[in-house]
């Protein structure tokens, strides 16, 4: 896999009239056994994949997310296991990663590259690299066709939105509220115009995540987005013991049938 395969994949969905599903899953998570059976379940009905490395440490995880990777951690899931993972899984949907730049940094950043790269990953998100350091590891992922993921928070004023933008690749990961990751029921007044602007600014699909937990979520910012990032909703259901396919089959659906039905926000 490569940057060129995540970008396939969201012309793809966009040729076919819909929307790119991106669920999340914790590395290592409810077992690595598990794990692995839900990788491949996901692969069935996802875009892109999203896999979280568990860190002791996390910027913005919510409760869920963190009992996750806590869960992992305890498991012996590590950044080397995951890319393992990775790298014997079937062939399927581009894979994303998100992990902590001390995971990056751990055993050398061109190292890291290097396997990841070997294990098929498409992308990185680094929360805690701040976009104005950057640049060195954007070129090196570059050289190893891996995209270095931007995101952007309702607080990122436009100066520094239209500068993010700029450099992005792969897809941006927008933050649809302020906080941390979590289920909601509702998001706030703004948060249209909010993803309706990058949404002009950017160069690549625009994928909303942080509270994508329901149907209606989708249906109500269908217009305005490239791609969906289906996160603690997901890891609470497979905690519950449900399916990888009970939980995203109505999901899938709606990113599927929204624009088709004429449902607009």
């Amino acid at each position: 896999m490569s940057v060129h395969q995540l970008e396939a994949a969201f012309a793809r969905a966009a040729e076919e009239g819909r929307k790119a599903l991106m669920p999340f899953l914790m590395s290592g998570h409810p077992a690595n056994a598990a794990f692995e059976s839900n990788l491949e379940a996901a692969g069935a009905i996802a875009d892109v994949i999203e896999v979280g490395v568990p860190f002791s440490d996390p910027l913005a995880d919510g409760p869920v997310i963190q009992a996750a990777a806590a869960q992992a951690l305890a498991g012996g899931t590590t950044l080397a296991k995951t890319l393992d993972v990775l790298q014997r899984r079937r062939p399927g949907p581009p894979v994303v990663l998100m992990l902590s730049f001390n995971q990056v940094l751990a055993g050398g950043v061109e190292r890291f590259v290097a396997r990841a790269a070997n294990a098929g990953v498409s992308g990185a998100i680094i929360p805690d690299l701040p976009f104005e350091e950057q640049g060195d590891l954007r070129e090196l992922f570059a050289s190893r066709d891996i995209a270095l993921i931007p995101m952007l928070a309702p607080t990122t004023n436009e100066a520094r939105m239209r500068a993010i933008l700029e450099r992005a690749q792969g897809f941006v990961y927008l933050i649809s509220v302020a906080g941390v990751t979590g289920a909601r029921d509702a998001y706030p007044a703004g948060t249209i115009d909010y993803i309706r602007k990058a949404q002009s600014l950017s160069p690549v699909p625009v994928c909303v995540g942080f509270g994508i937990s329901k149907p209606a979520h989708i249906e109500k910012l269908y217009e305005h987005a490239e791609g969906f990032i289906v996160g603690s909703a997901l890891v609470r259901g497979l905690e519950r013991g449900e399916s990888v396919a009970r939980i995203l089959k109505p999901l899938r659906a709606a990113c599927d049938a929204a624009l088709a039905t004429g449902t607009q926000s």
